[in-house]
């Protein structure tokens, strides 16, 4: 299952003029900053004004009226799973009236949220909260599949007890999506109160999101002449340029080294982050203001493709061209964002043209979509049912590869009737044998995996300067999976290191240090340039006892850290943060507090309630812990943690014949968790099932990958039952 996330980067609405109702009903979500806006800037420079107004920027988000609807709302009636909507115009009003079950509510459509390839709508259900609807306008041609209205999940039921629902905080305009669409915005979110106040400069995605408030520059009597100097574009470029010599196959940048660090402005949205200030500021390092998810799974399939909805920074940052210094203005124009050339011409801008232009490189007819090197080297995924988006690492598909890790290639990808063997075998036929992987490579692939790999081998991950450097942050920041501790004399270069992204990663790796050790080496980094780092820093010195020459600064460093976790308290997992922060601060009223506002905002997030009933555990209250499960239980029947959750509870509580019941219902509504398979076998045999218990996991234990503790388990039961076939069956696993 996809999730459905709202900040869809390649959508946006035109505006272009505002009705005057419209601008009347939305008029609070602006900002009282008139000296702060787009329109200074068109006097001036009125072709960037018209160019941009081409791209999807512009289009980010509009108020709805005839100039910026696409949908039909000619009394429309949609329905999906017994959710129902009737989309209609009245008093010049774009509205719609949704039901589920007897629920029945009518709504104006404030906003249209993005043009292409779908449009979403935007209603106020509660003064300053916006929820996105529950239905898309799937706005590509009809010859495409579109123009018609289509559910969100398409191939599932989303029940208003789900936490993908549309009135729930994951469809919540304000939060997860709102500071990428329009400029200049802030959440301004109150957690006492759970409400939005939330206000933007311009109502989508103009001159100030890049280049920030040129209100100063606006106001001198001549404006200053552009700097060519500062361009960073690559054509007629002052200090050098894209040039391929008669025996290059691929173009290098001749002259000095290129500053992309304008790149931080587009990674800000492009992204997959959690935030660490309320709203965004052009000009301002990425990691000042947010803290990436770097490439794992599930987000990432295992050789570093894209899985889930992640964007661009952490596939193009694995790749070459990024390594080289290509920036994402040598592909993409700077003000419509549209490509600068069409087909592969915009690949021979660099690459030449008699090598990989060539049936003898792409081996498919000079017309057809297989000749097309975006085809086979950035493969598109399918996110919010219609939007196609590419894969940003640029890599060379590898057929031998996904039958060994069961990752996806261009190949079979299109040629949906073939195996990973026939691709392989054609791949060699035309190009020879695949080029070795560099060793660290394969040990990275065999952690994402979820495989186990020695520490040595983990190690030289993160050592290899020839592996992309998120890779390598990445493997750093996974080192608890291979290690319980690590010396200092291991991670202290990672803990100086000039990479941005090592340093980050170090600071997280850096609780496996002992805790004396970890003080003394850590402390630095609260003073660090970037806050990314001095947040993650500050999170792993939360028990520490820090020497008093630094407490001044982890003070600061730490009330960053607060700071970032309540600008996500509007959802379970911001909460749940604090509750956690305020525990490890020995403050178990204020984490109650916490992770009872879990369950108030989110009713249907197992993790409030699993931890809330953990925390009366510890206080040895198991009347409220037994309570809390279930209410749980009761609010997410289909969720097999909270039946694990109790069935924990009832075996402190000395009732396992019950817990048995909740063990057996954990596994089979999560079939993938070992832990659950592993303490129902053992519940079995608590209850002296010892033979029943041994059938059982000979029968499920196939389903899971990683099985060694498992087989362990099931060559214990068969020690017990003395039967030597199942004990040889368990061994030759």
């Amino acid at each position: 299952m996809k999730f459905f996330y709202l900040c869809c980067l390649t959508l946006a609405t035109f505006l272009s003029h505002f009705s005057v109702q419209s601008a009347e009903i939305s008029e609070h979500y602006f900002k009282k900053s008139p000296s702060i806006s787009n329109q200074q800037c068109i006097s001036c420079h009125q072709q960037s004004h018209e160019t941009w107004q081409k791209s999807d920027h512009a289009k980010a988000m509009a108020i709805a009226d005839k100039n910026s609807v696409l949908a039909n709302f000619n009394n429309v009636d949609v329905e999906h799973y017994g959710q129902k909507a009737h989309f209609f115009i009245k008093d010049n009003l774009y509205q719609v009236t949704i039901n589920y079950d007897e629920k029945l509510d009518t709504y104006p459509i404030k906003y249209t949220f993005g043009h292409f390839p779908l449009q979403q709508y935007l209603v106020e259900t509660e003064k300053g909260r916006l929820q996105v609807l529950p239905f898309a306008w799937d706005s590509r041609t009809k010859a495409d599949g579109g123009q018609r209205w289509y559910h969100n999940y398409s191939h599932e039921e989303i029940r208003p007890e789900d936490r993908l629902h549309w009135r729930q905080p994951l469809q919540n305009w304000n939060g997860m999506c709102a500071d990428c669409h329009s400029d200049g915005l802030v959440r301004n979110y109150n957690k006492e109160t759970n409400t939005f106040t939330s206000q933007f400069d311009n109502i989508n995605v103009g001159c100030l999101s890049c280049h920030g408030d040129m209100s100063a520059h606006a106001k001198t009597s001549k404006p200053n002449k552009r700097n060519i100097a500062n361009d960073i574009t690559s054509q007629k470029h002052p200090t050098g340029q894209w040039l391929r010599t008669v025996t290059d196959k691929t173009a290098k940048w001749q002259g000095t080294k290129r500053d992309n660090s304008f790149m931080d402005g587009c990674f800000a949205c492009h992204s997959l982050r959690a935030p660490l200030t309320d709203g965004i500021s052009a000009n301002k390092p990425f990691l000042d203001q947010f803290t990436p998810q770097l490439p794992a799974a599930p987000n990432y399939h295992v050789d570093g493709q894209i899985n889930e909805e992640v964007y661009v920074y952490g596939s193009f940052l694995q790749s070459k061209m990024y390594g080289k210094g290509v920036n994402c203005l040598d592909c993409h124009d700077k003000h419509t964002m549209k490509l600068k050339a069409e087909g592969n011409g915009l690949c021979l801008q660099c690459h030449g043209g008699e090598v990989y232009n060539r049936k003898s490189h792409h081996q498919h007819q000079e017309t057809s979509t297989g000749a097309q090197c975006v085809n086979c080297h950035m493969p598109t995924n399918r996110y919010m049912g219609v939007d196609d988006r590419r894969d940003h690492s640029f890599k060379i598909p590898r057929p031998d590869l996904s039958a060994q890790f069961n990752t996806p290639n261009a190949c079979t990808q299109c040629h949906d009737d073939k195996s990973n063997q026939w691709a392989s075998d054609n791949l060699e036929k035309w190009h020879g044998k695949p080029k070795a992987l560099l060793k660290s490579k394969q040990f990275l692939m065999t952690l994402n995996s979820g495989q186990a790999i020695n520490l040595e081998d983990h190690l030289s991950i993160i050592a290899d300067t020839k592996l992309d450097v998120i890779s390598r942050a990445s493997a750093l920041q996974m080192l608890n999976l291979t290690t319980q501790m690590i010396t200092i004399e291991i991670l202290k270069p990672y803990l100086i290191h000039q990479e941005d992204l090592i340093r980050l990663s170090a600071a997280s790796a850096a609780l496996l240090l002992t805790p004396e050790v970890r003080i003394l080496h850590l402390s630095p980094l609260l003073t660090d340039k970037l806050k990314a780092i001095r947040v993650v820093a500050a999170r792993s010195l939360v028990t520490s006892k820090v020497a008093a020459k630094h407490q001044q600064v982890f003070n600061n460093a730490f009330r960053e850290l607060i700071i970032s976790n309540e600008l996500t308290s509007w959802r379970g997992e911001g909460r749940a943060n604090q509750a956690i922060l305020a525990l490890e601060n020995g403050e178990a009223k204020k984490a109650e507090k916490a992770l009872k506002a879990v369950i108030d905002i989110e009713p249907y997030f197992d993790v409030g309630y699993i931890n809330l009933a953990d925390l009366y555990r510890t206080q040895q209250r198991p009347a409220q812990v037994a309570s809390v499960l279930a209410k749980g239980m009761k609010n997410l029947p289909k969720t097999g943690g909270l039946k694990y959750a109790y069935a924990l509870h009832l075996v402190r509580t000395q009732q396992h014949d019950k817990a048995l019941g909740f063990f057996e219902k954990a596994t089979l509504l999560e079939p993938s968790s070992e832990q659950y398979l592993y303490a129902y076998i053992l519940s079995l045999d608590g209850q002296g099932e010892t033979v029943n218990a041994l059938n059982k996991l000979q029968q499920l234990i196939t389903n899971y990958s990683n099985n060694q503790q498992l087989k362990e388990l099931g060559l214990y039961l068969a020690q017990k039952t003395q039967n030597r076939q199942m004990y040889d069956w368990f061994t030759g696993l």
